[in-house]
């Protein structure tokens, strides 16, 4: 039974070795089963899913005669569904639990980024609005500062003490050896050339702890080594030595918080990941609202385009029939002329504005769908117009100020950044330490081998004089060590012949200027990020400030616009009732159209700016997903349960 117990527990410090015993799950779901897979797992590529660039089958339900009937709402889900900036943001999550994968072996971290890209400008208008769109259709990356810094990333890594690997591995190495050496005296081995030959074997298992602790359980075997010198008494010898091996860092890389740092880091990391899908489906959502709003902002300018057109083209026309009963002069009709020229060019640009608008809403809500003919070119029909509330919420600015920390997610990104930061400054602090380490060791020893007949042995007579020689027998040595292979195993495991080590290794650095310069670093990396974290809530209070006011402003600056509209449609009907009794003229007529035109742009324009301030009053709020009905879930997923809305265009009051 002694002989067992040492065999049955260097077997299980072998078998810990498998991946059965990992620390953390796989990051993706092997579907291989069996013992050979489980035993190959670790040493095959898993399987990740491949990405689709195919459009939900959203915007094909949306089609109708060639047109895409778009709410707002559907818009959004469209987005959620099919945006590529979002989906590249759901990878973060995942890079973060390969990181933390990663960190569970006491591996360094890899870079990890919280990039938000922002959403597409909008078309402009104008002759060169095209060329400039086609570059601006893109949206533009920015980066929050949740692991920034100069100690971020792998470079922080680098620095601090050593963090263990808790992987536990197996090795095993083995071989065949032939040597032979030249003697210049045959004193020691009876030969003029010593030629010996050999097989070994050496296999164990090592781990590594969070404490800073390694084990290492090993057994190194020699076989059948033989030896051509007269003078050994064993040829050929086997032997073995079994040994456990216990290392403890005391000073620098002791401790579970110094040495699971990285551990910790992944750890945050993966909140950040969730917290930068979450960012990036605000942007993305409040990018949707803007280019869908702007987009009926254009369409509503077009109409008043289109409606200054007809006006002036019906002026040209009833010139054209007074100037041939001479009741005007010809001048009169040059003037009409140039005016309807005027609204045809204006209605061509904005035209233009529409279309490039639709494209560009179009490429923000689909993967690949100005890749399909039928979706590039389909006209999106806005079913939703922008709805002005009778008066605006009056809530303080303090209040929005506080409710924009509770809810933005670059708060906590930030504060993570903190946390990831005063980890850094545990590694480097525990590094100025010196290097102390205390091991020991156990070993148990074994050796036996078979009796070299070519050893001589004399005979004696009885009184002690050599009468003749003869082979070496079994009788003339110990029998404890005759035997083979196995013979050495059970002196092994019997503990025949142990050793004991206790060691310590002191290691100190005369300077110590490179960790030094790390700490200092760090320190200046962490006061780095309390500024940043400053600012970050500095400018998170001037935007609500800045969009609070936005918000006031534009709200008195449409009800403004229209009651100038107002004005401008009177001014407009009375000149021309005036025209047709002949006591206004033309040129009144064309200075009150043009007047009423400007307005009704100027009210359209209002409203836009409006709907604007409040897009970006919720978005500095932290809360456009509440008011759009926007789940997390449905963020890092890209799916939308509800089916779209019926294509009912609402008219606009």
């Amino acid at each position: 039974m002694l002989r067992v117990q040492p065999i049955i527990a260097l077997l299980l410090c072998a078998f810990v070795a498998l991946p059965g015993f990992g620390q953390t799950q796989s990051f993706a779901q092997d579907p291989s089963q069996g013992m050979v897979a489980g035993v190959t797992r670790p040493f095959r590529a898993h399987p990740v899913s491949a990405l689709s660039f195919a459009d939900s089958p959203r915007i094909d339900k949306l089609m109708r005669a060639g047109s895409i009937y778009l709410s707002l709402r559907d818009a959004i889900a469209l987005a959620l569904e099919n945006n590529l900036d979002l989906e590249s943001s759901r990878y973060q999550p995942k890079l973060a639990l390969s990181d933390l994968q990663r960190a569970s072996a006491g591996q360094l971290l890899r870079n990890f980024s919280t990039t938000v890209t922002q959403a597409p400008t909008s078309a402009s208008l104008g002759v060169l609005s095209g060329a400039s769109q086609v570059n601006s259709a893109g949206g533009t990356t920015t980066s929050s500062n949740a692991n920034s810094g100069v100690l971020s990333g792998l470079s922080v890594q680098l620095a601090g003490s050593t963090i263990p690997n808790t992987d536990p591995y197996f090795y095993i190495a083995g071989g065949f050896y032939h040597t032979t050496s030249i003697e210049t005296s045959t004193e020691f081995t009876g030969t003029d050339f010593f030629v010996q030959q050999f097989k070994n074997l050496v296999y164990g298992v090592q781990q590594g702890y969070w404490t800073g602790t390694t084990v290492s359980l090993g057994l190194s075997s020699v076989y059948g080594s033989s030896q051509n010198a007269l003078t050994a008494l064993y040829n050929p010898i086997d032997s073995a030595t079994a040994s456990l091996s216990i290392t403890q860092n005391l000073l620098n890389g002791f401790g579970l918080a110094v040495n699971k740092r990285s551990l910790h880091k992944a750890q945050n990391n993966l909140k950040a990941g969730d917290l930068t899908v979450k960012n990036q489906a605000i942007t993305t959502v409040a990018g949707v609202v803007n280019l869908y709003w702007h987009l009926v902002t254009y369409n509503d300018e077009l109409k008043v385009s289109q409606q200054t057109l007809q006006l002036d083209t019906q002026l040209y026309e009833d010139n054209k029939k007074r100037a041939d009963l001479g009741a005007i002069a010809p001048i009169d009709i040059i003037q009409a002329e140039a005016d309807m020229k005027a609204a045809q060019q204006d209605v061509v640009q904005r035209e233009s504005q529409v279309l490039q608008q639709e494209m560009i809403l179009k490429n923000y809500i689909t993967r690949s769908g100005l890749d399909t003919p039928v979706i590039a070119m389909a006209r999106i029909i806005p079913t939703d117009h922008i709805e002005v509330p009778p008066q605006e919420a009056v809530i303080p600015w303090q209040d929005l100020v506080a409710e924009a920390i509770a809810h933005r997610p670059e708060i906590e990104q930030n504060q993570i950044a903190l946390e990831n930061s005063r980890l850094d400054l545990l590694g480097t602090k525990n590094n100025l330490l010196p290097t102390l380490s205390v091991s020991a060791t156990l070993a148990n020893n074994g050796q036996a081998g078979s009796v070299n007949s070519a050893v001589q042995v004399p005979i004696l007579n009885g009184s002690q004089q050599i009468i003749g020689y003869r082979p070496l027998a079994a009788s003339d040595l110990n029998s404890s060590l005759l035997g083979g292979y196995g013979t050495a195993l059970s002196q092994v495991f019997d503990r025949k012949f142990p050793n004991y080590n206790i060691a310590f290794t002191l290691t100190v650095p005369i300077r110590n200027r490179s960790a030094q310069a790390d700490q200092i670093t760090a320190e200046l990396s962490y006061r780095q990020s309390e500024i940043q974290d400053r600012q970050l809530h500095n400018s998170i209070k001037l935007a609500v400030m800045n969009n609070w006011t936005a918000l006031r402003n534009a709200r008195a600056a449409y009800e403004t616009s229209a009651v100038s509209r107002k004005l401008a449609d009177e001014t407009l009907a009375g000149t021309r009732r005036k025209y047709d009794l002949g006591t206004s003229t033309i040129l009144d007529v064309m200075i009150a159209q043009r007047d009423d035109t400007t307005r009704r742009l100027s009210e359209v324009d209002a409203l836009s700016q409006l709907q604007d301030a409040r897009t970006s009053m919720d978005q500095s709020l932290g809360k456009i997903l509440d008011d759009y009905e926007v789940t997390i879930d449905q963020a890092m997923t890209g799916q939308v349960g509800r089916e779209p809305d019926l294509t009912v265009v609402t008219p606009k009051p």
